[in-house]
């Protein structure tokens, strides 16, 4: 075994972070094994394709798989560690956490745990997953200890949230420091030691369950951030007052910065994680609830301003350029652009969506009436009213000509 401890490690789930995850890794000598539900995920991996956009990840993932360091699997394999890297949404109706991936990735690892193994839970959770991790295991596998209970365990357990933006992926796994709350003293140790082949900023060693806070705590301070802008913009509507201007003229302030208003939140993160401090202490959260009020709130008011448009307009064609929660990226996930959309296809009215990343609607809209996916090109050409939803490049390059004489609602404020 290497002298670090680890030979081969296991990374179930291959999204925007488990797949760079085991890329990396593998590119540092381990024997990753990366565990996919999805077969067609799988497939492509094992040609050394990669299915999601993110800058350098194909070469990594490529070279990792040409030299055998890198395979996908659909079930876990016998190895020393194991990350997981899945999904955690929330419920749509009461906006509570769901654990059901979590919890089937979880109890996979069982017939495949030996004494020594290292278990790292890196998708966010609420306070005090990372216990239940241990315990739903310890029910496993009588035969081993864990360490809620355990201060010597067979097993070492751990949750160490991904800090990463995406267009940013490889070099912030790498480069960013990492808060790592073992169960125990030694499971927060032995972490770091993994960590510690292929990351190069600190290993800030804690609890558990103060780990899973601080994850929830980073994205309710940027949600709360951005709501105070969002609300901004929309009192700078009713007023009739441009928001860009007041936010930078507020902002020669030497101790204000207030952020960029925008058409809402998205992303699994920063749209998702605040509800789980929410659920975790629900009469205690009144400031990070309100400010994910108004954040789910802003793409239908901006829906709203845009229906009242077209209202003035025979037939109108409504182009919505942009699908993606953040710009340059292909991940749609709870991204406000969807949800624009689909309030204005209850209108009645064409709508044309433009997405340089996809190739086809993603299923929130495929088959809403009205609702096509179009170049850029032609959706300027035939729109009536332009909506810019998503500060893509390709964009930001629009001239202003290609604007003329349409009704322009511009999300992000870079055609001011």
């Amino acid at each position: 075994m290497a002298e670090h401890g680890f030979d081969t490690l296991t990374v179930i789930g291959l999204g925007y972070v488990g797949l760079p995850t085991a890329a990396i890794f593998a590119n540092q000598g381990l024997d990753v094994v990366g565990v996919d539900t999805n077969v067609d995920v799988v497939d492509m991996i094992n040609r050394g394709e990669v299915h999601i956009v993110e800058p350098d990840l194909d070469k990594i993932v490529q070279d990792a798989v040409s030299k055998g360091s890198l395979r996908a699997a659909t079930v876990p394999e016998v190895a020393d560690a194991f990350i997981i890297a899945v999904p955690t949404p929330f419920t749509d109706e009461d906006h509570k956490p769901d654990l059901g991936y979590l919890m089937a990735a979880t109890e996979s690892l069982a017939p495949v745990l030996k004494a020594g193994d290292l278990i790292i839970v890196e998708s966010t959770v609420p306070v005090g997953t990372t216990k239940a991790v241990s315990v739903r295991l310890a029910a496993l596998c009588p035969e081993l200890t864990f360490p809620h209970d355990n201060d010597a365990p067979d097993i070492h357990i751990a949750h160490s949230p991904e800090r990463v933006l995406p267009g940013q992926v490889i070099a912030e796994l790498t480069k960013n420091d990492r808060v790592i709350g073992g169960l125990t003293p030694a499971c927060g140790a032995r972490t770091a030691a993994l960590y510690a082949i292929a990351v190069e900023g600190q290993c800030l060693l804690t609890t558990a369950a103060t780990a899973e806070l601080v994850k929830l705590a980073e994205n309710a301070y940027r949600d709360v951030n951005i709501a105070f802008a969002n609300e901004l913009s929309i009192i700078s509507d009713r007023l009739g007052i441009d928001p860009w201007e007041a936010v930078r003229l507020a902002n020669h302030h030497p101790r204000v910065n207030i952020l960029q208003p925008g058409p809402g939140v998205g992303g699994h993160c920063i749209a998702v994680d605040p509800w789980f401090i929410v659920d975790s202490a629900p009469d205690d959260s009144g400031l990070i609830r309100a400010a994910r009020k108004v954040n789910d709130a802003k793409p239908h008011h901006l829906s709203g301003q845009i229906l009242a448009a077209a209202a003035a307009t025979a037939s109108p064609v409504i182009a919505c350029l942009g699908l993606s929660y953040k710009a340059d990226i292909d991940d749609l996930r709870q991204s406000p652009a969807i949800t624009v959309i689909q309030d204005l296809s209850q209108g009645g009215h064409a709508v044309v969506a433009v997405e340089p990343h996809i190739n086809t609607l993603p299923p929130e809209l495929d088959g809403l009436d009205g609702v096509t996916l179009t170049s850029l090109d032609d959706a300027l050409n035939n729109a009536d009213i332009v909506v810019l939803l998503v500060d893509h490049k390709a964009f930001k390059e629009v001239h202003q000509d290609r604007l003329t004489g349409k009704t322009v609602f511009d999300a992000r404020g870079i055609w001011r």
